[in-house]
């Protein structure tokens, strides 16, 4: 780890005394371009205005679609936005399961329906050019609950004490623009994320969103490997002969060892959530800490390339790596031996502190037909001794597979399907800790099948003016031992596996019932506009 900060620092100071330089020499000319070919722009910065070009008053409109104005002598400002609301019926299809006591779940487990926010925001980015060649770049996102009012999220199984309709709750960021890159720093998605999504996912926000198995290490509501990462700095490249890369790294500002305290200036565990969410620690009894997944350092990369579309064929192809290091999942732990831990594993929550990483590796091809074919394969890895492979339900493979056609100049028809293959082993959840693990010990264990396999169908039609409408269908199909769910990834509705159980928190004091190997599925009827 210190050589990875000492190599980013050194990136940093050759960067800034490159553009030192640069900036205190004449601007050149330009190498030669293509006939008709646009000049080469700093990232995220605007096209140079024409030699003479008039001086614009402070907050003039800029002719365009977007909504942008004129601020300082060189600067721009400019509005952005998505809203989203759907009209949703799911089931969480667990009705006919049972547990080791012949109980049933409890409440509405069948076909409910519901109205929500999709992954809504607003946002506000701009630029001021500091010279020929630099530019300051900034971005200021925040997330918009349109159908319910905004607070803290709590469900009986979990809770946070993150605002997520604060002022700059999303992507915000300021940073630096060259022709040679961006360099910024704030909080983003990272990487690994945005290297395939949205580009390969278009159910982003919506009921079938690929983010319910895809970056989803446990099948849970949170997707650890398509997320959002505070306090981070990240260099993006421009596109180089059809090349692009980024690289992130956002230290984990946690003073302790094990990863399960606060992040400093964090209002959530790494990870989300607070200490001791979903009754993993109690008053008492096991320790009321980060112990859910909550990591320390993060890196994130991808390389991207993509060829067209001005021949008639638009190809990509993306490949990203990401890492998490010191992931606690002492939670696993403490739920199969109880705490404090017998003494003949009492070393098994010191050891369940372990990095993991993700790689993927994809391709999308639009066609003359305008047929979109994409997908991608994800390989997840978590470093924790053979003996603690018995539980270990975060290292597997997975893929995506999806078609688009556009019907007419204004519909569209997608499908998706996404598969999960089985893990080394599995914790159990409230029906599935059947097998004895020894010491006391019950889990799912060693060959559990927790493998499952999501199908995804949408038709959207386009109003124009960046407004549509669009029915979707997913349907999520888990394995005795599986319990991934629906609406991960963005929106505000989740249909999981949790029934109804009390208490109604999801503090310390929650006592959540999830019960694996249900079949999920839900249709949605929604309204989305852009701007």
């Amino acid at each position: 780890m210190k050589r990875l900060i000492g190599t980013l620092f050194v990136l940093f100071y050759a960067w800034c005394g490159f553009t030192g330089r640069a900036l205190a020499q004449p601007a050149q000319a330009p190498a030669p371009q293509p006939a008709g070919a646009p000049a080469p722009q700093p990232a995220g910065a605007p096209a140079p205005q024409p030699a003479g070009a008039p001086a614009h008053k402070f907050f003039e409109p800029k002719e365009g679609k977007g909504v942008t104005f004129y601020t300082t002598p060189g600067g721009e400002i400019t509005f952005y936005g998505n809203l989203d609301v759907s009209f949703d019926v799911t089931t969480k299809g667990i009705s006919d399961l049972k547990d080791s006591n012949g109980n049933v779940p409890v409440g509405h487990v069948g076909w409910m329906p519901a109205i929500g926010t999709n992954l809504s925001y607003i946002g506000a980015r701009g630029f001021q050019k500091l010279g020929d060649i630099l530019s300051f770049v900034y971005q200021l996102e925040t997330q918009i609950d349109i159908s319910a009012s905004s607070g803290l999220s709590e469900s009986t199984s979990n809770k946070s004490d993150v605002v997520k309709g604060g002022l700059t709750s999303r992507n915000s960021f300021i940073g630096l623009s060259t022709r040679w890159g961006s360099l910024k720093a704030g909080k983003t998605d990272a990487p690994y994320k945005t290297s395939t999504n949205p580009r390969m996912n278009p159910f982003n926000g919506m009921i079938g969103d690929y983010q319910v198995v895809m970056g989803n290490t446990g099948g849970d509501n949170r997707v650890e490997f398509s997320t959002r990462l505070d306090h981070s700095i990240w260099y993006e490249s421009p596109k180089i002969y059809g090349f692009k890369f980024a690289v992130l790294f956002s230290p984990g500002q946690n003073r302790a060892i094990a990863s399960d305290n606060l992040p400093s200036g964090g209002a959530d565990c790494a990870g989300g959530n607070i200490p001791g969410s979903g009754g993993t620690g109690t008053p008492g009894g096991a320790p009321i800490s980060c112990n859910d997944g909550s990591f320390g350092d993060v890196l994130s990369t991808s390389l991207t390339y993509e060829y067209g579309p001005s021949s008639g064929w638009d190809f990509y192809v993306a490949t990203a790596y990401e890492r998490h290091y010191k992931v606690n999942r002492n939670s696993d732990i403490y739920g199969i031996y109880g705490y404090p831990l017998p003494a003949a594993v009492s070393h098994y929550d010191a050891h369940d502190v372990a990095d993991e990483d993700a790689f993927k590796i994809g391709a999308q091809v639009v066609l003359p037909t305008h047929t979109t074919v994409g997908g991608f394969f994800e390989d997840f890895h978590r470093y924790v001794p053979d003996y603690l492979q018995f539980q270990n339900e975060r290292q597997r493979l997975g893929f995506w597979l999806t078609v688009s056609q556009q019907l007419t100049s204004a519909d569209s028809l997608h499908v998706g399907w996404a598969h999960a293959y089985k893990t080394p082993g599995d914790p159990g959840q409230h029906n599935t800790a059947i097998n004895d693990v020894g010491n006391g010990g019950m889990a799912g264990g060693l060959d559990a099948d927790n493998s499952a396999n999501m199908y995804a169908a949408a038709i959207k039609h386009s109003f124009g003016h960046g407004v549509l409408v669009y029915l979707a269908w997913a349907y999520t199909v888990n394995a005795q031992f599986a319990h991934y769910d629906l609406g991960a990834g963005g929106r505000s509705l989740t249909t999981d596996c949790h029934d109804a159980s009390l208490p109604a928190s999801g503090d310390v004091n929650a006592n959540p019932h999830c019960w694996a190997g249900g079949n999920l599925m839900g249709f949605s009827l929604g309204m989305k506009a852009v701007f």
